[in-house]
């Protein structure tokens, strides 16, 4: 998952300017006068190899100070907004003006960045010549680390902002991802009020996540370990995963987040939707999601008790799913009822299974074996009297197992095809559950 960098100081220091600059597009608005930005606004940024999701903030400015009632709320407001961002970042930018020098407002944000405990990079702004560099000294005295002198109208040291930004964000290690303890780490995804958390509850026969009517009660990833049988596992509750325009309210993108950082962290994603609707396009964005991060999957049709059966069989939902759902084609679907506990003894079951082929080794002979057998069947594409011919292949890597082909040419292998030789791959090598990512390489 993405790191979040948040944007803060107090108004008309040039923090949606600087926002701009660093995504590469005028999303933010900028004007002169004070208070023009007061929610969040989100944008992505690109800093040699590190991505990070960039948040710019409204000004903060004292509650007390406004003689008004409308702009104290509207202080109020600011710093709500401010807090919520601060409570998803990774790291923090906190932007003074380098032309006006330091004020009691600088005094208090850093103090309130200090109690954060969070990395802070101090960005001295409208820096465009010598002479103002010089005077970026006194913002020493706030005690939050060396101010760096930028000029974000301009571009002027921006580079430097971004080193030392990359430079505070946590460095996720792959082994961090994966901790070789023998548990299967299982992440429970969907949209709000599909009964994840009724599900772990059911499923581990404790009260452990809260469960209610209301969607989205789980505002946060909460982890819970068990054991079924000899094996352990660690399920993660996420929250419920809405489209982004109903992403309004406090923390709800901070749980978002979270959620997201689960499926990248975990082995397993247990994909649960609702069996009174029909897949929806947040359904197949998270399944996509799961996809591209290469995650074992299975998926659970919650609340089929609640289904006339008569009317709609298990056969056209099932086909419904896989005809949506054509990204996670891999995955095992099961009807359940985490009310009644129908059909719950069969899920750790198929976690078990997809987790072994998840991690599943080949042996280059019995993979090139089954593959002279599959093209047997099917012959490679030909274009203009030329043939593509694979030569051999080799598994590269596992979780999710990765298998790298050497051809003679390159561009005659069509998307037809690989998806062919995915799917044959998987049926002949029993990796039910797994995506199979397949490189190809011309060989010389």
């Amino acid at each position: 998952m993405k790191s979040v960098v948040a944007i803060v100081g107090r108004p008309n220091v040039g923090k949606s300017t600087l926002f701009n600059r660093l995504i590469g597009e005028s999303r933010s608005i900028t004007d002169k006068t004070p208070g023009v930005t007061r929610d969040r606004i989100y944008g992505e940024v690109q800093w040699t190899d590190c991505e990070f999701i960039a948040v710019d903030t409204g000004g903060l400015e004292d509650e007390k100070m406004p003689e008004s009632l409308p702009d104290r709320q509207m202080a109020r407001s600011i710093r709500s907004q401010v807090e919520s961002a601060l409570e998803a970042a990774d790291a923090v930018i906190f932007v003074v003006d380098g032309r006006e020098g330091m004020t009691s407002l600088d005094q208090m944000i850093a103090d309130m960045l200090r109690r954060r405990g969070i990395p802070v990079i101090l960005a001295a702004n409208k820096i465009d010549s010598h002479t103002l560099k010089m005077g970026v000294s006194e913002f020493y005295q706030l005690g939050i680390g060396d101010p760096i002198p930028i000029a974000a109208e301009h571009g002027r040291n921006t580079g430097d902002l971004l080193d030392a930004v990359v430079a505070a964000l946590p460095q996720e290690e792959e082994s961090e991802e994966h901790e070789d303890d023998g548990s299967i780490r299982v992440a429970v995804v969907g949209r709000p009020n599909v009964g994840k958390s009724s599900l772990l509850n059911k499923l581990l026969d404790d009260e452990r996540v809260l469960v209610s009517e209301k969607p989205g009660t789980t505002r946060d990833a909460v982890e819970v370990s068990w054991k079924w049988d000899d094996q352990f596992f660690k399920f993660v509750d996420t929250a419920g995963l809405r489209k982004r325009s109903r992403i309004d309210e406090q923390l709800e993108w901070y749980s978002v987040s979270r959620a997201l950082r689960a499926v990248r962290k975990s082995d397993i994603v247990l994909l649960m939707l609702d069996a009174t609707e029909m897949v929806t396009e947040q359904d197949q964005k998270i399944a996509s999601y799961t996809k591209r991060q290469g995650r074992a999957a299975v998926i659970l049709v919650n609340k089929w008790d609640l289904v006339d059966t008569e009317e709609y069989s298990w056969e056209q939902y099932m086909a419904e799913i896989y005809r949506s759902l054509y990204f996670v084609d891999y995955a095992r679907a099961i009807s359940i009822s985490a009310l009644t506990g129908q059909r719950l003894p069969r899920i750790p079951e198929q976690i078990i299974s997809a987790h072994k082929h998840w991690q599943k080794q080949v042996r280059t002979s019995d993979l090139n074996r089954i593959v002279r057998d599959v093209i047997y069947q099917h012959e490679p594409p030909a274009q203009k009297g030329r043939k593509l011919r694979i030569y051999y292949g080799t598994q590269v890597s596992s979780r999710p197992p990765t298998f790298l082909f050497f051809v003679n040419h390159l561009e005659l292998i069509t998307n037809n095809y690989k998806r062919y030789l995915e799917r044959a791959l998987r049926r002949e090598l029993e990796l039910e559950g797994t995506p199979v990512r397949l490189l190809f390489r011309k060989s010389e």
